[in-house]
């Protein structure tokens, strides 16, 4: 009884007692899939940012930051109303719970994220994208070039470090991101994995794609690179069986404006 009352409190509930924000048909299957029976919250510190009009439901910009919570493990991101829901995991080894990257959609759709933190509840964040259909059915724009497979992995990326010891890094990875969805019967074929580390081996961070990513997936990350490396690693690989590695510079730092004080 008393556990039931501190639960209560801090807003921590089972699978059958909080309501969805979103009043979504299909929340039940999500929290099914990706929660299961474990504790979870509706939690506002989970920011879901998504523009609120889409000009391509193939490339759909989004934003998750969860920085408000400690200790956090797993940050799951999904679509309800996409015909496959699972879109991106982040592992936050050494980085930040922030992930900005572009994803299809197939119909207007609640995007949530689901954040595991270290005591085992997971924080649900989401947010209803009005948005036309045909992203996920769309055929990527690299099938129309005879010698795609020839750039597949190549890797482009900077990073600029902050003043609070985080860098943050912007990747760009030349891939189709085949859905298996459209009209032609490609079949699915996309990056699942990348492991960002430090030269001197330290993982920073893990991403786990799935097919929704959009294609030439664009990521943007938080991470914390070892004092004195100036180089980040990318390893990658894709259904395919293909390994791809880059070295990405960051020498760079970010830019601040420093406002005088008024005087006195």
């Amino acid at each position: 009884m008393v556990l039931a009352a501190l639960l209560a409190v801090v807003g921590v509930a089972r699978a059958d007692e909080a309501a969805d924000p979103l009043n979504s048909p299909m929340w039940e299957d999500m929290r099914s899939q990706f929660i299961g029976d474990d504790r979870f919250l509706f939690d506002n510190r989970v920011k879901v940012s998504v523009p609120n009009v889409v000009e391509n439901q193939a490339q759909v910009p989004v934003t998750v930051d969860a920085r408000e919570l400690a200790d956090v493990r797993k940050v799951i991101v999904f679509a309800d109303l996409n015909p496959v829901q699972n879109t991106l995991t982040l592992f936050p080894n050494d980085a930040q719970a922030y992930i900005s990257f572009r994803m299809k959609v197939e119909q207007a759709t609640p995007v949530r994220a689901a954040v595991l933190t270290g005591d085992g509840v997971w924080h649900v964040g989401g947010r209803f994208l009005e948005a036309a259909g045909g992203g996920c059915s769309s055929p990527a724009m690299a099938r129309n070039k005879p010698d795609w497979s020839e750039t597949v992995g190549i890797t482009r990326g900077r990073a600029w470090r902050q003043a609070d010891g985080m860098s943050r890094l912007r990747m760009t990875i030349q891939h189709p991101m085949d859905t298996g969805l459209t009209r032609d019967n490609i079949p699915a074929f996309y990056i699942e994995g990348l492991r960002v580390r430090s030269t001197s081996g330290k993982v920073l961070a893990t991403v786990e794609l799935r097919e929704p990513v959009s294609e030439d997936p664009t990521l943007t990350m938080l991470v914390r690179l070892p004092a004195g490396e100036k180089l980040i690693a990318v390893e990658g690989r894709d259904i395919g069986g293909n390994l791809f590695s880059s070295h990405i510079d960051t020498s760079w730092r970010e830019s601040r404006l420093d406002v005088p004080k008024s005087a006195e």
